[in-house]
């Protein structure tokens, strides 16, 4: 090499060196994370967590509801009516109907004492079977035209329960 002698530089080419500070702000992703949290916190709150939140929200309320029935269930299992044809009489379903008025939450129907699948008329007939039901209404927030769909009752749900006599 011989001293003194320029060194030379090849020409570039003028869309490079206007991508030279680009290139710096593209290498240097420090903040990306804190734009990028807020957009999949929302995502997930609307597409995940909300939607959870109503089947959970209708799930415990049809769970309660069915536990309710079920305990009136339990009473009207041991206290049978005296009398299958007049459910009047001795005050059976005055009684039965104040257990029920219990749990203000779900408002159960009136029992009925069924002789095999039918109102029992024949009060030599022991009774086979009773059926009530209660009504859930439920609301959600953001999944209510899948859980609720385009009837007239809405998110009002009917809830029948029977069972047998031991």
């Amino acid at each position: 090499m011989r001293t003194g002698a320029r060194s030379e530089v090849t020409p570039e080419a003028p869309v490079s060196a206007k991508l030279r500070p680009c290139r710096g702000l593209i290498a240097d992703q420090r903040g990306a994370v804190a734009l990028e949290v807020p957009a999949v916190w929302l995502l997930l709150m609307f597409v995940v967590l909300l939607p959870l939140a109503d089947i959970a929200v209708a799930a415990f309320q049809y769970i309660s509801a069915r536990q309710a029935l079920r305990s009136y269930g339990h009473y009207l299992q041991y206290n049978p009516p005296p009398d299958v044809t007049n459910l009047s009489q001795g005050n059976w379903l005055t009684t039965a109907q104040t257990k029920a008025a219990f749990d203000s939450r779900y408002s159960i129907s009136s029992p009925q004492v069924l002789c095999n699948n039918a109102s029992c008329t024949d009060p030599t007939v022991t009774p086979k079977s009773y059926s009530y039901s209660t009504t859930i209404t439920i609301t959600p927030i953001v999944l209510k035209s899948v859980l609720c769909g385009t009837g007239a009752n809405g998110c009002t749900f009917t809830l029948f329960y029977s069972e047998r006599f031991q």
